[in-house]
């Protein structure tokens, strides 16, 4: 397992990963992206911002990087940045197969990524991110399952990601929507001549969002790294979109209300990796300062309220525009 050069890391930030989704492509659905983001959205400028972020995470202590073959040219991005950074030589590096991306580098796209679990599109994929990230690449996910995934039942497939994962790379898989924990649960039965297919599993857990907790924690049980993304909510825990609870016990710890969303998951005994998705360095060093958020179980309780019925969270995160 490639996580296990995390278990030797002695940095704060050791269990805080970066992912590209944010700065990978011109368009994505955080909260105030249009802000974060310079005027200039072409290819050299989120390539430059990239690679500013790359480097500041690495700086601070990051070692998981996390991107996917949807997340516009993120793969291009991340293996550029190893390239010239050969000394790097203790990173964990993670992508995704299953979402193609379509939106042609616009922000104004009708559709920006189309899904499909199939085994021609893991194929396709797989070479193309072979292609950028080569031996780089530690682990390779199936791009957001959901209960009703043909990935979960195509033995085909199946097969073919146990060829990859006896050559050396690591399969996991991610998820999406109100139905994870299903999803998690299914993936786990998952197995490949009586041994389980999966060995990492990504998924969505925010203090808004807590509905996949119970099955994280049996995937953590069951021996699978845990990685969580979408600690902030698409930006819905930061600045004037935080809720007041959390501002409020924000203020009472001195720090920003990011850091203490992403601590409250970091305080999770199944939480492996929790994914900083940043688009600024201001943003990184602030969601960077969880590792010192000290939350007594008085202010745990009263970020606990702010849990929402999971179709409820996921209905309004479908509404969120892209930017």
């Amino acid at each position: 397992m490639p996580f296990a050069r995390l278990a030797s890391a002695t940095t704060p930030t050791c269990h805080i990963g970066f992912g590209l989704a944010a700065v990978g492509r011109p368009g994505y659905l955080n909260l105030g992206r249009d802000r974060d983001l310079p005027q200039d959205r072409s290819v050299e400028a989120l390539r430059a911002r990239t690679h500013e972020l790359l480097d500041a995470a690495y700086a601070q202590g990051v070692r998981y990087f996390d991107a996917a073959r949807s997340y516009g040219r993120s793969e291009e991005f991340l293996a550029g940045w190893l390239a010239a950074h050969p000394e790097v030589d203790d990173a964990v590096v993670g992508s995704k197969w299953g979402y193609t991306y379509t939106a042609d580098w616009s922000t104004d796209a009708e559709t920006h990524e189309v899904k499909d679990h199939g085994l021609a599109t893991y194929e396709r994929q797989r070479r193309e991110t072979d292609g950028l990230l080569g031996d780089r690449l530690d682990l390779y996910q199936i791009h957001s399952v959901t209960p009703d995934s043909p990935a979960l039942t195509d033995k085909e497939l199946h097969a073919k990601l146990a060829e990859a994962a006896a050559r050396g790379r690591t399969v996991g898989f991610s998820t999406s929507g109100p139905a994870q924990a299903d999803a998690i649960r299914a993936a786990l039965a998952v197995t490949v001549d009586g041994e389980p297919l999966f060995r990492t599993v990504q998924s969505t857990y925010n203090v808004l969002e807590t509905s996949a907790g119970p099955a994280l924690a049996e995937a953590r049980e069951a021996g699978l790294t845990v990685i969580v993304k979408e600690g902030m909510a698409n930006g819905r825990l930061a600045g004037p979109a935080a809720p007041d609870t959390l501002t409020s016990v924000a203020q009472e710890t001195g720090l920003g209300c990011d850091a203490v969303a992403l601590a409250v998951i970091l305080r999770r005994p199944w939480a492996g990796v929790v994914l900083s998705g940043a688009a600024t360095t201001a943003q990184l060093a602030s969601n960077l300062h969880a590792a010192a958020v000290d939350l007594d179980d008085g202010l745990l309780e009263r970020l606990a309220g702010l849990s929402e019925d999971p179709q409820a969270y996921w209905e309004r995160r479908s509404r969120l525009p892209w930017h």
